[in-house]
């Protein structure tokens, strides 16, 4: 195999640019000739293909997002949109690609394989929500955001006595809230995995305020009534449910904040700067011996390569027994 290319496909998430280029130093360590297709599988479709060298990945490592670009692509989906990549992918040559995403993302990484290109997938998603791995590129990074804007709004909330309702993203998961809630001492986390107790909630903030502690932070995922609204501020959000629900019972000032896509961008933690470069390197391996087919992950502390359908058949699910533990670390 001489010629591979890489395409970011989805929602951008932070250590995307790591997997790149590492994919792209390690192809050419190899020999091989390394493209990047702009804009997912769009790109794809109208042939926005380019060769890349050492100088095009060298300044990317600490850059969020994606230098590729990336879009949704229905049109994909359809018989004449693949005709169209598969004939832009025959003309520059390529027979591999890596395909860094989500579960979409991978869907169309086995359209692919099955026109005759052999793909390894690498999962990049905030949500961390694909099956096969324990983590995903960018979820690191995003709990990370995540808790840096907790722990500001503690400072509001403590100033002024108020109830401070912070709604995270996720999908339909509730890692990122699990996460940051258990690491910013939250009063209580809603996720969409356990059914809400409103009034559970309402006892704490009540308690804590009993006890002489005027400020609370209750963390909400996305997700958790339903489909999400992917930050956007309507009366429809999780967070608004919970917080008139929360300032109905308790009378308190209660603020909503909805952290929204600033979760989604920012520098790449140490953990996915490395976890992107070492999915890489490890996706260009395994094409270059011949796999195709394939996810790269991590679990239990190490890399490992496991058929990229596994990743569709299910989802990666919350450890609840974290937030037992932050229940008990609640103020009661």
């Amino acid at each position: 195999m001489k010629r591979i290319a890489v395409i970011t496909s989805g929602g951008d998430a932070p250590g995307m640019n790591a997997a790149l280029r590492a994919a792209v130093l390690k192809g050419i360590n190899a020999g091989c000739q390394v493209f990047g297709v702009k804009k997912g599988y769009q790109g794809l479709i109208s042939g926005e293909i380019v060769e890349l060298n050492s100088f095009a990945v060298s300044e990317i490592l600490h850059r969020g997002g994606t230098i590729l670009y990336s879009t949704r692509c229905p049109e994909f989906k359809k018989e004449q949109g693949m005709q169209k990549a598969q004939a832009h992918l025959k003309r520059f040559g390529i027979e591999g690609l890596v395909i860094i995403g989500g579960d979409g993302s991978f869907r169309g990484a086995l359209d692919l394989n099955k026109m005759g290109f052999a793909t390894i997938g690498i999962p990049a998603t905030i949500d961390n929500d694909i099956s096969g791995t324990e983590l995903s590129l960018g979820f690191d990074t995003a709990i990370n955001s995540a808790l840096e804007a907790i722990n500001k709004i503690r400072d509001t909330a403590t100033s002024h006595e108020r109830v401070y309702v912070v709604e995270v993203m996720g999908r339909n998961t509730g890692f990122i809230a699990v996460y940051a809630g258990l690491a910013g001492a939250a009063d209580a986390i809603l996720v969409p995995e356990v059914e809400p107790d409103l009034n559970e909630v309402v006892y704490r903030i009540k308690n804590a305020t009993a006890k002489g502690r005027g400020h609370s932070i209750v963390v909400v995922a996305e997700g958790l009534f339903g489909d999400p609204m992917s930050g956007r501020a309507t009366a429809e959000s999780s967070a608004f449910k919970v917080g008139n629900y929360v300032h109905e019972k308790t009378g308190k000032d209660t603020r909503i904040t909805i952290l929204g896509h600033l979760q989604r961008g920012g520098s790449p933690s140490a953990t996915d700067r490395i976890l992107g470069t070492r999915f890489g390197a490890k996706a260009v391996e395994e094409l270059l011996a011949g796999a195709t087919e394939k996810m790269i992950g991590w679990n239990k502390n190490m890399i490992t390569v496991s058929p990229l359908r596994d990743a569709l058949g299910g989802r990666n699910q919350v450890d609840l027994s974290l937030l037992d533990l932050a229940d008990i670390l609640a103020v009661t």
